[in-house]
């Protein structure tokens, strides 16, 4: 089956998830990537959603935070406070999975603003729980498509911390588990390197050159000693994913591109 790159992202991403892991999933491509693990790869992982639901197994992906999709197929649905404090703080967080605006080299997040904080060139949509998620999981899996707009030396805004400044940066920021463990990109998968916690590319997509990487990357970009290539998307989770959208597309009546 042929497949677009924005499919290859999804089910690279998916894959990621572990089967039992408990997630903490962030709307959009987060979302879309962790429900596709669960309807193939990781059928028992545990999804959590900010506004309450645990164990939330929507048919349609949600459009929101608030989409009562989540609650009505949640195992238990709790107080948001309890999300946070017991579940996130407490440690119970397997893998926070985030989308991001702007992304760099040691994986920090702006979802805040480009361009100047005060008379920004555009006003993102803001922190919501993704520092708290970044802080408190015991790793972070980032997901988003690559650009040299995207893909920054230095970012407009800090809304989220990754490995801050390199190094231990996070230990010494007092940050409890791993950050973030894997970017992974419509053309490669990113990992940070041991010591440094720079990320480098581990993996190629099929098809994608190191060329079309580094141009569509805003910092000196370094390739990890050994590079994979991405297994291609099976017809199991292409037919998974394209169901997943189509049934969304048609729940909020969009064209399923859009979905």
């Amino acid at each position: 089956m042929t497949y677009t790159t924005n499919e290859m992202m999804t089910v690279a991403a998916a894959r990621r998830l572990k089967n039992g892991s408990v997630c903490f999933v962030g709307i959009g491509l987060p979302s879309k990537a962790a429900n596709l693990a669960r309807l193939t790869s990781s059928p028992d992982v545990v999804l959590i959603y900010e506004s309450g639901p645990i164990g939330a197994k929507p048919s349609v992906l949600p459009l929101s935070i608030g989409d009562g999709e989540l609650a009505e197929t949640a195992d238990t649905v709790v107080p948001t406070g309890e999300i946070f404090r017991y579940w996130l703080q407490g440690g119970r967080i397997d893998v926070g999975f985030l989308g991001a605006a702007q992304v760099d080299r040691f994986g920090n997040i702006n979802t805040t603003v480009v361009g100047d904080y005060h008379q920004p060139k555009v006003r993102l949509p803001g922190a919501g729980g993704a520092p708290e998620i970044a802080g408190s999981a015991k790793s972070v899996l980032i997901i988003l498509k690559q650009s040299a707009r995207s893909f920054v030396d230095k970012l407009d805004f800090i809304t989220s911390v990754g490995h801050g400044e390199g190094g231990d940066s996070r230990k010494r920021l007092g940050l409890p588990g791993a950050g973030p463990v894997g970017i992974i990109t419509d053309l490669c998968i990113m990992e940070p390197e041991e010591g440094t916690n720079e990320f480098v590319v581990t993996a190629l997509h099929p098809g994608v050159t190191r060329e079309q990487v580094v141009a569509a990357t805003g910092w000196a970009i370094r390739f990890a000693d050994s590079v994979a290539t991405t297994a291609e998307p099976t017809e199991v989770e292409l037919t998974a994913l394209r169901d997943l959208e189509a049934r969304t597309a048609a729940a909020h009546g969009q064209a399923p591109g859009e979905a």
